[in-house]
């Protein structure tokens, strides 16, 4: 939250980095935004005495000239949550929160999408004044850890090792099948097909049209005769549903995955028809220095098919002991 100097407002840790109107949406949301370009283009909103624009962005220790007004007019009602993540919290801090996702609820909104992580985010504020957001993303039916930023400094920093890949996800698959292979790494280019909400990624040449660059790495846990594969996928890059394609494509779908599977995806017995893939654990650097690494349990299904076929769901062997190189 800022503080309150001789009449400004003084920018905060937690919002150095944000832009100006993002500042005032999140200190002053009963300002419209049609209003605060009208004061900042007569010079009613300054920053460090300087005029500014709504694009820029604040640094920590600046203040900031807020009229009158707009500082002893009452603040709106918080928007009432869509539901509450806290139970699914695996890890928090001052700059982060990581998540256990649960398949089926959507990371973000979509196409049909009404309920969503991104809609509940207010559910882990933890009493601070800014709402905590999303730095990357997980598909609706794929569960594990989902990474929260709880400032705008930890969501750039985070963001950044993202783009540097200074991070490693690891995931866990059960297959139809065995690769012949047990480990092994997967590059195949995928492009995009299809609009929003039907998307579907195809395997492609490299240089073709709209393919991208996509590698997985993969290593054999377990298996149940020649049947059941458990597999641990390490995606090198981040494509839409990349270990997903990938695996089906190396002949050993996952298991609940039709999309790319089709019916050589179809469970047996107990084994329940819903996709099998969970993000297990997160290695990523921390943006207060050092690495923050979480693992997340299997959810009910996966835990369940675990127990049928004999699999050992809290096993912690890492089969990307160099996953970072």
């Amino acid at each position: 939250m800022s503080t309150h100097a001789r009449g400004a407002d003084i920018v905060a840790a937690d919002d150095d980095g944000a832009r100006l109107d993002r500042w005032f949406k999140r200190h002053y949301p009963a300002l419209p935004h049609h209003a605060l370009e009208k004061l900042l283009r007569t010079g009613q909103v300054r920053v460090d005495g300087k005029r500014a624009k709504a694009s820029d962005r604040v640094a920590a220790g600046q203040a900031i000239r807020v009229p009158p007004p707009v500082a002893g007019s009452p603040p709106t009602k918080p928007r009432e949550p869509g539901g509450d993540l806290r139970d699914l919290v695996l890890y928090k801090d001052e700059q982060v929160i990581v998540l256990n996702k649960p398949p089926g609820l959507a990371t973000q909104g979509g196409s049909g999408q009404t309920r969503h992580v991104d809609g509940m985010l207010d559910s882990l504020s933890f009493g601070k004044k800014q709402r905590p957001r999303l730095v990357h993303r997980l598909d609706r039916d794929t569960s594990g850890v989902l990474v929260i930023a709880r400032t705008v400094p930890a969501a750039a920093a985070l963001g950044d090792a993202l783009k540097r890949r200074d991070a490693s996800k690891v995931y866990w698959a059960l297959t139809r099948g065995v690769p012949e292979q047990k480990r092994g790494t997967i590059e195949l280019a995928l492009a995009k097909e299809g609009g929003r909400g039907k998307e579907r990624m195809t395997p492609s040449s490299r240089g073709a049209e709209g393919a991208k660059r996509a590698i997985t790495g993969y290593a054999v846990l377990d298996q149940a005769g020649g049947e059941f594969a458990w597999i641990a996928a390490k995606p090198v890059t981040g494509r839409t549903h990349q270990i997903r394609v990938h695996l089906a494509a190396l002949g050993v779908p996952i298991v609940g995955d039709f999309k790319y599977g089709g019916g050589a995806a179809k469970g047996r017995g107990e084994i329940a028809d819903k996709l099998h893939l969970h993000a297990r654990a997160i290695d990523i650097a921390h943006p207060a220095g050092g690495r923050l690494r979480v693992t997340a349990p299997l959810p009910p299904h996966m835990r369940k098919s675990w127990t049928l076929l004999g699999f050992d769901p809290n096993l912690e062997t890492d089969p990307f002991p160099d996953r970072r190189k």
